[in-house]
């Protein structure tokens, strides 16, 4: 018996031909005989202009979705962060496979690398996006740089990078893995989530079906990924909850951790310019994190134990709806009896504190092995030019035990701390190994 074709409706570009492809190949699997038709959206006609610059909603979505209200298409494959939270009447979002890496991937020309600067690229580069919510959490993070508007599919705008009218680029890191670009002659930073917070439903496709065809509905069900599906359903309940579209400077990222906490991570803004709204939320209920976005509830008052630099991050997002931060260091730095580095193979920093304590000391810090506490550690080791030998994971017992067990017994650790450290690290060191 011959099997009816099944229609999907895809847009044109690389990417979109990608996403429609690999859904394809899982129909087939399914006993299908899918084929794809490629219908131009408004999105796609109008490559010159800004998103905020094209009228009205869906504007990489309507036709195609017309196509499948129409009967002209059986089903549609689509970026979901590109898919309005509210459905057209008639329709439904049938199945999330498996979401790719969620992250943006800021990509910088090798000339404009900056290493000793937040996002690493360098002072005053322009930088190519449309999207409203990047924009806006680049300017957050660098008031320097300049926002450049950046269309065109995939392999259009990294060949803009290329020929250098922009310093640097972001793109979402799940459009690069699927199409498996080569970007070794770039400088490539995958921005973390929980820092440079994605679109709602950014790595995930969506597949949007008839809502009368429930066979097809009930084929579906076995290529959707629960845990995905239930995440980005989460982010674009908060999207539509605050009333915003694909081209709204917010971004919302959920996700289960190990111990069954959900944690969404939110940026909010009323537009691009603007310094964002920005928490983490542990709540199960969306409608609670909608209301503490539109309330904007954040703390009154806040002190934090250390002293902060005028540019931080931290003190523009609080002074941002003018409440008042206390910053004021427990800790004071007093070298003055120090002028040399003591004899030693390693040296241990458990802060970046504590490699700005032991800066003006006369020594060729590069002669020494370095170990870094963590991961900010290492960064901070590493903007101020130098190597870093070992990065310490987990907890202080553990990193402790992980250092241990890379020194030999002759090797001797320099360990520069405050006189209220608790001394994990030293105490997990043979005697033979420290100096103080």
């Amino acid at each position: 018996m011959q099997v009816k074709q099944t229609i999907i409706g895809s847009r044109g570009s690389e990417l979109a031909l990608w996403q429609a492809n690999h859904i394809k190949s899982k129909l087939l699997k399914l006993g299908l005989d899918p084929v794809i038709k490629v219908i131009k959206t408004k999105g796609d006609k109008f490559q010159d202009l800004s998103f905020d610059k094209i009228e009205g909603k869906g504007f990489f979505t309507k036709e195609i979705e017309n196509s499948l209200l129409n009967k002209n298409i059986d089903l549609a494959v689509h970026s979901l962060k590109d898919l309005e939270t509210e459905q057209p009447k008639g329709l439904c979002i049938a199945a999330v496979p498996k979401r790719e890496d969620p992250a943006d991937t800021l990509l910088i020309n090798l000339k404009s690398v900056d290493k000793s600067r937040l996002l690493e690229v360098a002072k005053n580069s322009i930088i190519g996006t449309s999207s409203a919510r990047r924009k806006n959490q680049l300017l957050l993070f660098r008031e320097d740089v300049t926002i450049k508007d950046l269309r065109g599919n995939v392999p259009t705008r990294i060949n803009k990078l290329r020929k250098g009218d922009y310093d640097a680029i972001v793109l979402a890191r799940a459009g690069l893995n699927r199409l498996e670009i080569d970007l070794s002659e770039f400088y490539a930073i995958d921005l973390p989530t929980n820092y440079f917070i994605p679109a709602p439903a950014q790595g995930a496709l969506g597949i949007q079906i008839r809502e009368e065809d429930t066979k097809l509905k009930e084929l579906l069900l076995k290529i959707n990924d629960n845990n995905s599906f239930e995440n980005v359903d989460f982010e674009r309940k908060i999207l539509k909850g605050i009333g915003g579209g694909c081209h709204s400077p917010f971004g919302a990222f959920s996700k289960i951790s190990q111990d069954g906490t959900r944690n969404t991570w939110i940026s909010f803004a009323e537009n691009a310019n603007q310094i964002p709204i920005r928490f983490i939320s542990k709540s199960n209920n969306f409608e609670s994190i909608v209301k503490k976005v539109q309330s904007k509830i954040i703390p009154s008052s806040i002190w934090i134990s250390r002293d902060l630099k005028k540019d931080s991050i931290f003190r523009k997002v609080i002074k941002k709806n003018n409440h008042k931060i206390t910053d004021e260091s427990l800790i004071k730095l007093d070298s003055k009896n120090i002028n040399s580095l003591p004899d030693c193979d390693w040296i241990f920093l458990n802060s970046a504190f504590a490699l700005d304590s032991i800066l003006h000391l006369k020594t060729d810090f590069n002669m020494k092995k370095i170990a870094a506490f963590g991961p900010a550690t290492a960064k901070h080791i590493q903007k101020n030019g130098l190597n870093v030998d070992f990065i310490g994971l987990g907890t202080p017992v553990e990193v402790a035990e992980q250092f241990d067990s890379i020194i030999s017994s002759k090797e001797i650790v320099f360990i520069p701390s405050s006189n209220k450290s608790l001394g994990t690290v030293q105490g997990i060191l043979k005697e033979s190994n420290k100096k103080y």
